[in-house]
């Protein structure tokens, strides 16, 4: 599955990461959502719970029942819509192929230090396959060069698919973002600075080579420079 672009320096991101299971022999497709600000989970959904609700993984999320009701009902939309995509694959494919077959969806939004929408961004993928994605500008989809794929790209742009999506970065994720970052900020907002060690090691033609190990430290985009006599090393 293609990655998205990290988060600038400075910048935040939410975002969901969903897969839908399908087993033929387990009845119902199973789908799970993880939620992370940044590096950090913060909510979790599984339709194989009994009360099919958001989890809260951090203590500001469970001190907020009414907007985990809000992300419940946005979880079962989730479910539904899962459900919906993998039975549509399974039309195209299920006189070719058997067996358990997954959706990895990944969709959220990055801001910036003005709190403004740097980009949103929703990717699938079929079985590990990339497989249709959202452009940058939040206004069409790309699909892979395979007929079903293409045959989605069409049914979702007639259906004007894309515009839910932008209308939901744009607002509802940028919203729940700075929410997020405001009641976690002791958790979401730290800067741990990273632990070094510098290991040296002789060469046999001469010289040594040096190695840094940077560990402990939040958020993950961190930049690391050599020095020598207080200046910085290019190479």
């Amino acid at each position: 599955m293609q990655g998205h672009r990290a988060p600038l320096l400075g910048s935040h991101s939410l975002r969901y990461f969903s897969t839908v299971f399908y087993n033929p022999g387990h009845g119902e497709p199973r789908v799970r959502v993880v939620g992370c600000v940044d590096n950090t989970q913060i909510s979790s959904f599984d339709s194989d719970n009994e009360s099919q609700r958001v989890e809260p993984r951090v203590p500001f999320m469970a001190q907020d029942p009414e907007h985990l009701n809000e992300l419940t009902r946005l979880g079962r939309r989730i479910l539904i819509i899962g459900r919906i995509e993998l039975r549509t694959l399974f039309n195209y494919r299920s006189k070719r192929e058997n067996g358990s077959h997954t959706i990895q969806d990944i969709c959220g939004c990055d801001i910036g230090p003005d709190h403004r929408l740097l980009r949103g961004y929703k990717q699938i993928a079929y079985d590990t396959q990339d497989y249709i994605s959202l452009t940058e500008d939040l206004r069409s989809w790309i699909a892979v060069d395979t007929k079903e794929a293409k045959s989605t790209r069409r049914k979702w742009e007639a259906a004007g698919f894309a515009r839910p999506w932008k209308s939901f970065f744009e607002g509802r994720c940028v919203t729940w973002l700075l929410k997020y970052l405001d009641k976690g900020k002791e958790i979401l907002q730290r800067a741990d600075p990273p632990k070094t060690n510098v290991t040296h090691h002789p060469r046999p033609e001469g010289g040594a080579t040096l190695r840094c190990w940077a560990l402990g430290f939040y958020p993950a985009d961190i930049t690391l420079t050599w020095q020598r006599d207080e200046e910085d090393l290019t190479q």
